[in-house]
């Protein structure tokens, strides 16, 4: 006997966006309903894990690769499926937001592979949703040429074959969508309306056009969620008639338990896998946020001190590399997120200098591919990994067998030299504040200080002030020690928002967003009860 169908979705908004109708057809929102009817019990499942083992590690300070999946590690038999032509190479990627212009830029930039993000480079307000989903139908359809009514400028699509492809990314299985509710009045979640929306409508242009729907999986903790996604990519392959296999997911191993499964992830999704990326911000938040009760052992420097070569990065970065390859995926690298000055050449030399250092690191590492979040850096990276690949279209073949990382190496923070600075604290502050404001307003993508900055940026920045606050740490300043407080802090915020006033004027300063956004860093910064993630509170107060 079939399961009866689940209810129809309630769409909850002020008022139609425009083509909206094109995106939220019956048939999709049915769709919808099925995932969510299947699926969102055993994503609360998952969540409350989260917080289980949260506390276990609040209760050991430590990690270890899990017991229960040795068999998993120990069986050199299986591999993920081969790569499809369309992600065979993968040398360059560039990230950023799915709003027109972007869209237009990402698939000329000359990439291989464009990260069309519904995650952390993009505020889920319901039109940055719907619109981001009508930018990339358009764009498979053509017709999404367009000028910018301020600037004058046209914006067109190369030919086919000059474009990257598309890799999208859906929030967080942690996020909620507030416009879309079920009749019991639960949210589903964001997760799967952005995957269930851009497969739905996209699957089969996308195999017409010899490629396919491929993901990159955000946020995940463990190879349980890794099992929920590949669960639901069966299903929703079924529902369609597509056949297995044809969805493929990349996974950011971006939080320190999932560093601990990346081989389990793997297995999970072996059927649909296509790679692991090695992220930078976010994985450092998830250690703070994991081992916020550890004192002074976990501790991190400023963020900006932090760099790759750091041995517990080095470790992290290395291993991700030697998994991939010992499972036939791809291993794809880090962020370079400097955004070049059109006024500073000198800024731009050093700044430059920096991104192909660590680029040409990564290449001669053994990953094949590196992430890039402007088109003038799609160059410099394809450089590094030309000088290492030549012809061929990755380096699967080093299987960095010299490669040993023990449980307690990826987690050494204490092995570091680099101390938290008066300056950092400052910059936390900086950052924070105006990343805030900005994800308020609707944009997730912000340059700040010369940097392409996310909602990765704000949780680092946000967690280190807590960290620094309640692990009672002392910066040197004007030659005295200095202790973070949550009133040294409110003072620094204080004297940060006055600046931004000043320096934009009072219509400006009026227009944004900045008492809320002053007020929420603080919150999520000062607040005994940390809160799992600033997104949470963030979207409470989002516009639209």
């Amino acid at each position: 006997m079939s399961a009866p169908a689940p209810s129809p979705l309630e769409v909850v908004a002020p008022a139609p966006l425009p083509r909206q109708e094109e995106v939220l057809t019956g048939p999709a929102l049915a769709f919808l309903a099925e995932l969510h009817a299947r699926f969102t019990p055993r994503r609360d499942e998952l969540l409350a894990r989260r917080a289980e083992r949260r506390a276990e590690i609040a209760r050991t300070s430590t990690l270890d690769f899990p017991a229960e999946t040795a068999a998993v590690r120990a069986d050199d038999s299986w591999r993920v499926a081969p790569a499809p032509r369309a992600l065979d190479d993968r040398r360059v990627e560039i990230t950023g937001p799915t709003d027109r212009k972007m869209t237009v830029n990402a698939l000329n930039s000359g990439a291989r592979v464009w990260l069309a993000d519904f995650e952390d480079a993009s505020a889920p307000t319901w039109e940055n949703v719907v619109g981001g989903q009508l930018n990339l139908i358009d764009a498979y359809e053509r017709r999404i040429d367009f000028t910018d009514e301020r600037t004058g400028k046209s914006y067109a699509l190369r030919d086919d074959a000059d474009l990257a492809t598309v890799v999208v990314r859906p929030r967080g299985w942690h996020l909620a969508e507030r416009h879309l509710r079920a009749a019991d009045g639960r949210e589903v979640p964001g997760a799967l309306v952005d995957f269930g929306l851009y497969f739905f409508h996209n699957a089969r242009r996308l195999l017409e056009r010899g490629q396919g729907p491929y993901f990159y999986l955000p946020k995940t903790e463990s190879y349980l969620e890794a099992r929920l996604w590949n669960d639901v990519f069966v299903f929703a392959q079924d529902h369609l008639g597509i056949a297995r296999g044809t969805v493929r997911a990349t996974v950011l191993i971006e939080t320190i338990t999932a560093a601990y499964e990346m081989e389990e992830i793997l297995y999970e999704l072996r059927e649909h896998a296509s790679g692991l990326n090695a992220g930078r911000w976010d994985y450092l938040f998830s250690i703070v946020k994991n081992f916020r009760d550890g004192g002074a052992k976990f501790v991190l420097p400023d963020r900006n001190a932090v760099t790759m070569t750091a041995p517990f990065m080095r470790a992290y970065t290395e291993l991700l590399v030697r998994t991939c390859h010992k499972r036939g995926a791809h291993a794809i690298g880090g962020m370079a997120a400097f955004i070049p000055s059109r006024r500073d050449p000198e800024v731009n030399k050093v700044a430059l200098e920096k991104v192909k250092a660590d680029k040409d690191r990564e290449a001669h590492d053994g990953f094949d591919g590196s992430w890039v979040a402007h088109p003038d850096l799609v160059p410099v990276c394809r450089a590094s990994f030309d000088a290492v690949l030549g012809d061929r279209p990755h380096q699967k073949e080093r299987l960095r067998e010299d490669v040993s990382v023990a449980a307690g190496d990826l987690i050494a923070v204490d092995s570091l030299d680099a101390r938290p600075t008066y300056e950092g604290l400052v910059n936390a502050v900086q950052v924070g504040l105006r990343y805030i404001e900005s994800w308020l307003r609707g944009a997730g993508a912000v340059a700040i200080f010369n940097l392409m900055e996310d909602a990765a940026t704000a949780e680092i920045s946000r967690s280190q002030i807590w960290q620094w606050i309640n692990a009672g740490v002392e910066l040197e300043h004007d030659g005295r020690a200095v202790p973070v407080t949550r009133e040294l802090v409110r003072d620094l915020a204080a004297r940060e928002l006055a600046a931004i006033r000043a320096e934009l004027g009072e219509d400006a300063y009026a227009a944004g967003e900045w008492q809320q956004a002053h007020d929420l860093l603080l919150t999520v910064s000062l607040d005994a009860d940390y809160a799992d993630f600033l997104t949470l509170p963030a979207y409470e107060r989002l516009r639209g």
